[in-house]
C-alpha cells in the first residue's frame, strides 16, 4: 500500500514535533534539569487528577492521528483543505519548538511547586502566555482537519480540553510562585494568542 503525500506530510509534522520535544527533554537532562514532571512529587490531588487526564488524552490523541493517518480513515475532507490543514499542524509544531527555545531552562512539562524557574514573558510569549500548548493545539487542529473522522474528532477535543485544565491549573501555580508580575503579564497577554 503506497501512501500519498499528505499522509507521508502529516507523519513527518508529527516526527518533528515528538523529536524536538525529546531533544529539549534530552539537552536539560544533560544539564541536570528535570523536564518531565507530570504526576511527580508532591502535588494537590486536584493537580494529580488533572495532569493524569492530560497524560492519558496526549498518549491516547498521539495513536488516534496515527491510526488515521496510516489506515487513511478520512471523511469530507476536500483537496484544497489538505494544504491549509497541513499548514496549521505544521504551524503549530513551529510555534511549539519557538515556545521550548524562548523557555530555555525555564521548560517544564508540569507542575514542581519546589523548583524556582524565571518567568519567560520575551520573544513568543509576547504574543501568548501558552505558546507551547498552542502549539500542540494547533497541530492537533491541523491533523484533525487532515484526517477527518469521528473517531479522531472525540479524541482531539478531549485532548484539547485536557491541556485547556492543565493551563488552568498552571496560571493558577504561577500567580502564587511570581504574584504580581505575572498578574500583569496576565494583563497584557492572552492566554493563547493576542495582546490586550
Amino acid at each position: 500500500m503506497m501512501m500519498r503525500i499528505d499522509q507521508i506530510a502529516a507523519l513527518f509534522i508529527m516526527l518533528a514535533f515528538y523529536i524536538a520535544y525529546f531533544i529539549k527533554m534530552y539537552l536539560q537532562k544533560q544539564r541536570g534539569i528535570r523536564t518531565h514532571q507530570i504526576n511527580q512529587g508532591t502535588k494537590p490531588p486536584e493537580t494529580k487528577r488533572v495532569e493524569m487526564v492530560m497524560s492519558v488524552a496526549t498518549l491516547v490523541i498521539v495513536v488516534a492521528e496515527l491510526l488515521s493517518i496510516v489506515l487513511d480513515w478520512q471523511m469530507f475532507v476536500q483537496k484544497p483543505l489538505l494544504i491549509t490543514s497541513l499548514m496549521v499542524a505544521a504551524i503549530g509544531v513551529l510555534i511549539f519548538i519557538f515556545a521550548m527555545i524562548t523557555m530555555r531552562d525555564s521548560w517544564r512539562a508540569g507542575i514542581n511547586e519546589s523548583e524556582k524557574t524565571q518567568l519567560v514573558t520575551s520573544g513568543i510569549y509576547q504574543f501568548s502566555r501558552n505558546p507551547a500548548f498552542l502549539g500542540f493545539d494547533l497541530m492537533y487542529i491541523g491533523i484533525l482537519m487532515t484526517f477527518f473522522n469521528i473517531p479522531l474528532l472525540v479524541f482531539t477535543v478531549f485532548a484539547i480540553l485536557s491541556l485547556h485544565f492543565q493551563i488552568r491549573g498552571e496560571e493558577a501555580f504561577l500567580i502564587t510562585a511570581f504574584g504580581a508580575p505575572y498578574e500583569e503579564y496576565m494583563q497584557h497577554t492572552c492566554r493563547y494568542i493576542g495582546r490586550k
